[in-house]
C-alpha cells in the first residue's frame, strides 16, 4: 500500500506544469548611517619644536670606534657633540665555574666566560657632570662612580651582653659504683 501512494505521488509531481518560477523580491536598502564629526579639543602643549625621527637633531657623532677580535675580546667607543663618551671592552677569561653533564650533574671546572670593564662621561640638563666606571667579572657588576650612593657608616658602638659575675651551682659527686646506679 504505502509503495503504491509513493508511486502515485510521484506521477502528479511529473504531471505538475513546470512553468512555476518562484517570487522575486527587491534587495533591500538600509539608509547609510550618520556619525557626527569627532571634535577633539586644542592641545594644551605647543607643537613640538624638533623632527619625530631626530629628537635631538644638534647632538651629533663626534668619533666612533668598533674592533672585534678572533680571540673573543672586543673593544668599542663613541663621543658625542655634546661631550658625552662611552667606552666599553671585553676580554674572554677562563673561570672556575659550574658545568652540566648530559645527565644533569653540576661539576665544577674550568669554563670560558666574558670580563667587561668601562666608563661612561656625560653631563645633566642641570650642568653637573657625571663620570661612571665600571668592571664586571667574577666578582658580579661593580660600579664606582662619585654620584652613586655610599651604604651609611655606623658612628656609634653596639651594645655589648653583661657579663655575670657569679657562679653556677654545681650539682653534688655521687660515689662510683659498677652497677652504675651510683651506690
Amino acid at each position: 500500500m504505502k509503495l503504491f501512494v509513493i508511486a502515485a505521488f510521484l506521477a502528479v509531481a511529473a504531471a505538475a506544469p513546470s512553468s512555476y518560477k518562484a517570487p522575486s523580491y527587491p534587495a533591500p536598502s538600509y539608509p547609510a548611517p550618520k556619525y557626527p564629526t569627532p571634535s577633539y579639543p586644542a592641545p594644551a602643549y605647543p607643537a613640538p619644536a624638533y623632527n619625530k625621527d631626530n629628537k635631538y637633531a644638534d647632538i651629533t657623532i663626534t668619533s666612533q670606534s668598533d674592533e672585534r677580535n678572533l680571540d673573543g675580546s672586543s673593544q668599542w667607543s663613541y663621543a658625542q657633540s655634546d661631550y658625552t663618551t662611552r667606552e666599553e671592552s671585553q676580554v674572554q677569561k677562563k673561570m672556575q665555574g659550574v658545568a652540566y653533564d648530559s645527565y644533569g650533574k653540576a661539576t665544577y671546572e674550568d669554563v670560558m666566560g666574558n670580563t667587561n670593564k668601562g666608563s661612561s662621561y656625560w653631563v645633566s640638563p642641570e650642568g653637573q657632570k657625571f663620570t661612571l666606571t665600571w668592571v664586571a667579572d667574577e666578582g658580579g657588576f661593580q660600579p664606582k662612580g662619585d654620584h652613586l650612593p655610599v651604604a651609611p657608616v655606623h658612628e656609634y658602638e653596639l651594645p655589648v651582653a653583661p657579663v655575670h659575675e657569679y657562679e653556677l651551682p654545681v650539682a653534688p659527686a655521687l660515689p662510683y659504683s659498677r652497677t652504675g646506679l651510683g651506690y
